[in-house]
């Protein structure tokens, strides 16, 4: 059996494996560590949880997430019903600023705008809404405040890096104007989207390149 093979096995064995995920009409084709997922789910969260299922497996270096949202004939809820339900949950969400953050829904698409401080906040935003049912995909829109000082962004980064499970010396951080960069190789891809998670956390990051590479 070929790698590629192998890591398709992998992979079908992990999305079988998650609870939170209907598998049945996923495929999985694998090419060098690349893995690219098609089919359809009947939910948005289960469309993300099969990406992140994908990328706990070892030997992927790399997603190509195409699958399609269909959801059920029984679900009937009007863009004016999610569009509602999503502002409440908003408005609920201990880590999102209140009225800080629009939401605009068009069938079954929800556009989140606004502005807040951290990245944390607008990943909470995203995740509070993504699960309603009737969504079908989340454009996640909302702008982090600009900072001020950005001068030690590079190097709080890095320290950052040490003091978990990464190796700093493999990944090289750069900045400018709060925007910042990563190259470099990592072991996997957890690594790679822990390496992104901790830059995005960094006081005066507005927004993170991920470019490093899964080198094992």
């Amino acid at each position: 059996m070929s790698k590629d093979e192998e890591l398709k096995n992998s992979v079908l064995a992990e999305l079988k494996w998650e609870p939170s995920i209907s598998s049945a009409h996923i495929g999985v084709t694998a090419e060098d560590g690349t893995v690219t997922l098609t089919g359809h789910v009947e939910t948005y969260g289960q469309k993300r949880a099969a990406e992140m299922a994908t990328g706990r497996v070892k030997g992927v270096k790399a997603v190509a997430e195409e699958i399609e949202v269909r959801l059920p004939f029984t679900v009937k809820h009007d863009d004016a019903q999610i569009a509602k339900a999503a502002a409440d949950r908003l408005e609920w969400d201990a880590e999102t600023p209140r009225d800080a953050v629009k939401v605009k829904v068009e069938k079954g698409w929800i556009t989140l705008t606004g502005t807040v401080a951290w990245h944390f906040q607008k990943d909470a935003a995203e995740r509070e809404v993504r699960g309603l049912s009737g969504v079908v995909g989340v454009f996640n829109q909302i702008s982090i405040k600009p900072r001020v000082d950005t001068a030690h962004v590079s190097e709080d980064i890095r320290h950052a890096l040490h003091r978990g499970w990464l190796n700093p010396d493999n990944i090289k951080v750069t900045e400018h104007d709060g925007n910042v960069k990563l190259t470099g190789t990592v072991e996997n891809w957890q690594e790679r989207q822990t390496a992104g998670a901790t830059a995005l956390a960094a006081p005066g990051a507005n927004s993170v390149e991920n470019d490093l590479i899964v080198a094992w």
